[in-house]
């Protein structure tokens, strides 16, 4: 700014600035006015720059500064002269929410610090937004609300993070630790087992061949006790005092009771037998694992379309196609603008 400028109106770069239009900015060359600014994550400072008396003045807030120093801090946050005094005197400012009411007594203990810190933000975030957002400023005091939460949920994360960490890192050494003892028997155990597989199978067809015969002769058996008691039947039904035809008749039941014994001793020889191997407490046997074999993969897609697990697969891949630009057949790339 040219020495002329000065003189006329000291005040024409931050006029500019306040309307949008910066002009050059250079260390050591600061221009009068009201800015303000901050620590990272801490409240806005107003500060004041003027020249008097021949040199240069500054003020953060009520401390005095080095105008030099603070100014290329400040000079892209230009304010009002309202702004400025409303900021001095303890308002706040009109594009920033208040700060909740906790005080400096926090307790010493990290979570239950952030916890009321945390709960006084909501409740004041939730009272904000029972009304719809209609000025800038409201906007404005939206945005850094969400920012000092999204702080928050940070600072929660980092706080977690180094309380588990050395649970986390216990938790890695225990398993470690055991991992080949659990891992490794296992895998010796399942071979062992499909090692098995061909010898229990042969087995099964052989116990299915023996099943069959069995099957045939506790048939044949039992249509000779079916034979056999209808003739016992006969016999008992003739009413004859002689021995020999009271003989006769009892030795047509025996048989019958001795026919009908034999039938069910061979329907139990009929009955399938498991194929198996070792001993009680560690015995393996052949047992029936049901999987699906996908013969016609796009007929079965369509049988599962409706499930919402296939759906959230689906929207998770189109997704991911949207975003590298790939449009695929059945979807349309869409966008919208949200706040974030």
């Amino acid at each position: 700014m040219s020495a002329a400028v000065e003189q006329s109106n000291p005040w024409r770069w931050w006029q500019e600035a306040l309307e949008g239009r910066l002009g050059s900015i250079h260390d050591g060359d600061p221009q009068q006015g009201y800015y303000r600014t901050r620590f990272k994550d801490k409240p806005w400072e107003p500060v004041a720059i003027w020249f008097e008396d021949g040199k240069w003045h500054a003020m953060r807030g009520d401390r005095q500064v080095d105008s030099s120093e603070i100014w290329t801090w400040c000079c892209r946050n230009p304010i009002t002269y309202e702004a400025y005094t409303k900021a001095i005197e303890g308002a706040g400012w009109d594009d920033e929410p208040e700060a909740p009411a906790i005080g400096h007594n926090l307790p010493s203990d990290p979570f239950e610090a952030l916890q009321v810190e945390f709960a006084a933000e909501r409740e004041q975030a939730e009272a904000f937004m029972k009304k719809q957002i209609t000025t800038q400023a409201e906007a404005d005091r939206a945005a850094i609300w969400s920012k000092r939460l999204s702080t928050i949920a940070k600072k929660a994360t980092d706080l977690h993070k180094v309380e588990k960490q050395p649970h986390l890192d216990a938790g890695r050494n225990v398993d470690n630790k055991w991992r080949e003892l659990k891992e490794e028997p296992d895998a010796i155990s399942k071979k062992l087992k499909r090692h098995m597989d061909a010898f229990l199978q042969e087995e099964a067809r052989k116990e299915r061949e023996r099943q069959a015969a069995a099957r045939l002769e506790a048939d044949r058996i039992q249509r000779e006790a079916d034979a056999a008691r209808v003739a016992a039947e006969k016999a008992a039904a003739i009413n004859d005092n002689d021995a020999a035809a009271i003989a006769a008749q009892n030795n047509a039941i025996a048989e019958a009771e001795r026919l009908a014994q034999q039938a069910a001793a061979a329907e139990r020889d009929a009955q399938a037998r498991n194929a198996s191997a070792g001993r009680t407490g560690a015995k393996v046997s052949l047992r029936t694992f049901v999987f699906a074999e996908i013969t016609d993969f796009e007929a079965l897609l369509m049988a599962l379309k409706d499930r919402p697990e296939i759906k959230e697969v689906v929207d998770t891949l189109a997704n991911r196609a949207a975003r590298s630009g790939v449009e695929l057949a059945g979807m349309a790339i869409r966008s919208e603008q949200r706040a974030a």
